[in-house]
């Protein structure tokens, strides 16, 4: 009798088990979609990117979603306008794929993101245009309500109109150490400072953004369902005259042709 040892081995490799795959490091995930964020351009590939990371990872959605927060709070102006584009790509495309806590952790934070990307304090007047049209575009996708855009629509009012919403170059010329009226120094208006990299990155930020606006007012949507409908309504019933006219109309025709039929045989003739 052959010993254990002398049975030929198996040439399958062994099963693997499902509870020894690798699990996903939370904060390596939170650090690279952070990373991300951070680097955000005005394009559309940029944004479609880190929302596609955020969709793989859809099981730290609470903690992806905080990440969002904290980033509008901490950069710049110019990389909060361009985290505000990314959320309306992001939550179209959470839409799209089904997974719904990403769109309702927004639309309960939305006036927490607005206020972080166009603060009370007016220092982020520059936003203010692109906040209006990204919760345009939200509204226009049924993420955001009617209602939700016109109540933060008149706080943007508020802010487009604040007194220190001035041009760059006028703050720039004022001295915070130059006397009032009243013989003190100005020191009530925020003073927001900009290097010449941050303008031209706006610059050229402002540009694509346009860019694609053009592109998009040109688009045609597929779905012409609510134009339809729209055509139906505003057509009203047909009634009895509708059928009397187009009684007299094909009379109209018919003696048209006899006519024409007519002078034909007396010309051939």
């Amino acid at each position: 009798m052959a010993s254990s040892s002398d049975c030929p081995r198996s040439s399958f490799p062994p099963k693997e088990d499902p509870n020894a795959k690798m699990m996903v490091d939370p904060f390596e995930v939170r650090m690279r979609f952070t990373t991300q964020l951070q680097r955000l351009s005005a394009t559309v590939t940029s944004s479609q990117k880190a929302a596609h990371y955020a969709l793989k990872y859809r099981d730290l959605d609470e903690d992806l979603h905080s990440c969002i927060l904290e980033q509008l709070e901490r950069n710049n102006m110019n990389t909060r306008a361009n985290i505000m584009s990314f959320i309306e790509h992001f939550c179209e495309m959470a839409t799209k794929e089904d997974h719904l806590p990403y769109v309702r952790m927004m639309q309960r934070d939305i006036l927490r993101v607005v206020d972080a990307v166009v603060p009370p304090d007016g220092t982020g007047a520059a936003n203010v245009k692109h906040v209006r049209r990204v919760l345009s575009g939200l509204q226009a996708k049924q993420i955001l309500s009617a209602e939700t855009v016109i109540e933060i629509d008149a706080a943007l009012k508020d802010r487009d109109s604040h007194p220190a919403h001035l041009d760059l170059e006028q703050d720039e010329a004022e001295d915070d150490s130059a006397p009032s009226k009243t013989g003190t120094p100005h020191h009530t208006k925020p003073q927001v400072r900009f290097d010449k990299r941050q303008i031209e990155q706006r610059i050229e930020e402002d540009r694509e953004r346009n860019k694609r606006l053009r592109e998009s007012m040109w688009a045609v949507p597929g779905d012409d369902d609510a134009e339809a409908q729209k055509f139906y309504e505003d057509v009203s019933d047909i009634g009895e005259d509708d059928f009397i006219n187009a009684r007299e109309e094909a009379a109209e025709r018919r003696l048209c042709g006899e006519n024409a039929m007519k002078e034909n045989e007396q010309y051939n003739a």
